[in-house]
């Protein structure tokens, strides 16, 4: 009951009418709201022209969302910062910064610290946690990155994750620009791979990897079938 009471505290002492001259005031300043009734938008939002908030969608605490943007339906943001023409559906987003023409989701969640750059796609079951997503980047699906830092046009395959934890802290992986991230692809922390280079599918890299490198296998290994050192 205390997580659900901080998660909704904007809310605390609004009366449903409060709530609707709220939604009142943005329909006149040019937002378009699809269903009020279940549209929370909290005090401090703040909504450029042309946003358009889908049902079931909660905007709280300091939120910001810039012209032409979609929200929802069934989302959460919470004290974010969501740029001009970006689409989000069915999706958690916590403490996070998302640029121009992001799409998320549907059903993704960004954790504190999550930066998405300019046209960034971020697909179903995605989670990102404390780290930066450079232009262009895709990630498609049941993804996990933690405590990471991507490049620009990055392929990220489905099923990857930055194995971030080793049971005491928390290590980062560097991801360069124009890289291919296989499916099911492991990357051990602290790791960096370098430009232009590729993992393949099911791939356990433990090593950094250099530019221009292909390598593959568990553990990851070059295409000359040598360990990376």
């Amino acid at each position: 009951m205390e997580q659900f009471n901080n998660h909704f505290s904007n809310f605390i002492g609004l009366t449903t009418l409060d709530r609707e001259q709220i939604n009142q005031q943005w329909i006149d300043k040019g937002v378009i709201i699809i269903d009020s009734a279940t549209t929370y938008i909290a005090p401090k939002v703040v909504l450029e022209t042309s946003v358009v908030i889908y049902p079931s969608s909660y905007l709280l605490g300091s939120t910001y969302v810039g012209q032409g943007s979609a929200i929802g339906p069934n989302s959460y943001i919470d004290n974010s910062q969501v740029g001009q023409n970006c689409t989000i559906r069915f999706s958690v987003i916590e403490q996070a910064v998302i640029e121009n023409n992001v799409e998320v989701g549907p059903f993704a969640h960004l954790r504190k610290g999550s930066h998405l750059a300019d046209g960034v796609h971020m697909g179903n079951f995605g989670e990102i946690k404390n780290s930066y997503l450079g232009p262009g980047t895709k990630m498609g699906h049941f993804s996990y990155l933690g405590d990471a830092q991507i490049g620009s046009n990055v392929n990220i395959g489905a099923g990857t994750i930055t194995c971030n934890y080793d049971g005491v802290h928390k290590h980062q992986t560097i991801i360069d620009d124009n890289t291919f991230i296989g499916s099911d692809t492991m990357l051990v922390a602290p790791l960096k791979i370098g430009r232009n280079a590729k993992t393949g599918a099911g791939s356990v890299v433990t090593q950094d990897v250099p530019d221009n490198a292909l390598v593959y296998g568990v553990p990851a290994r070059s295409k000359q079938n040598k360990s990376i050192e």
